[in-house]
């Protein structure tokens, strides 16, 4: 039984919200996964689901467990904090989905808003998380952080995109960062900032006039005596192998459109399993 009450909010500023959310799947006697644990509450809604476009790895199999996460509000606004908890057991296959972007707005208080994500992926196990966008709406002030944790033998894809402000408006403040170690070495580990109150982000050498960008973290453990080579596929898009069975894709765009299509490029770019 999973202890959902060590998840105590926090105190934050009157009139913050608080969510937590815990998910986790296992194996079923029939080598079926099923959902375990679906437990959420407030802003963070799990629901059971079904295949959502295309997916890399799992292709739309039938034998694998879907949760959708969606928000119950607006939000995140300045001064929530939400934390989501996902543990893929031992040989099962998770595919985690979002219906819609995630829309950071400030709120009345100017205290920051917080996303925390934690991911445990077993042995055996194989992860596929189709994140929608993340959109840093004018003055807002956001801090998100993923952290994966990936058994030896585990396999893993995951989606991120940023989009840096809605359409015609600068974008707010948003700190974001991931880390992935498998077998207790750090494989991935990045963190970005943007916003007026971070520096040289508008850059030519960051994102130049572009308002888009995300990555793709695949993880293979068939990849350990040969992972995928360099190759920059795009003016602004790339495949780069990481220290260990992975790759990471990565991308900036003009729009969330390009965004996607390029990250998707990516993916086809290292064949089947992964090809959409």
């Amino acid at each position: 039984m999973y202890d959902f009450s060590r998840h105590k909010p926090p105190a934050g500023p009157i009139g913050a919200m608080s969510a937590r959310a815990v998910l986790t799947s296992a194996l079923d006697a029939r080598g079926r996964s099923l959902i375990q644990t679906l437990r959420s509450d407030g802003p963070l809604v799990l629901r059971k689901s079904n295949p959502k476009g295309p997916e890399p790895l799992t292709h739309r199999s039938p034998d694998v467990a879907r949760v959708a996460l969606a928000a119950g509000t607006a939000g995140p606004l300045g001064g929530d904090d939400y934390a989501l908890d996902v543990r893929v057991g031992a040989g099962s296959t998770l595919v985690l989905q979002e219906v819609s972007a995630m829309l950071i707005l400030p709120g009345l208080s100017g205290a920051a808003s917080r996303m925390t994500i934690r991911v445990e992926v077993e042995d055996g196990a194989t992860f596929v998380w189709l994140a929608e966008p993340i959109i840093a709406a004018h003055r807002c002030n956001h801090r998100h952080e993923v952290r994966v944790t990936l058994a030896p033998d585990a396999r893993m894809i995951l989606r991120e995109e940023t989009l840096l402000g809605r359409h015609g408006e600068p974008a707010g403040d948003l700190s974001s960062r991931l880390r992935v170690t498998r077998d207790g070495t750090p494989l991935y580990d990045q963190q970005i900032a943007f916003g007026p109150a971070s520096d040289g982000w508008e850059g030519a050498a960051v994102l130049d006039r572009h308002r888009a960008v995300g990555s793709v973290i695949a993880v293979d453990p068939d990849w350990i005596d040969a992972a995928p080579s360099v190759q920059p596929y795009a003016p602004t898009a790339a495949l780069t192998p990481l220290a260990g069975p992975g790759v990471a894709i990565g991308a900036v765009a003009p729009d969330s459109l390009s965004l996607r299509q390029l990250l998707m490029r990516g993916l086809n770019e290292l064949g089947p399993p992964w090809a959409t």
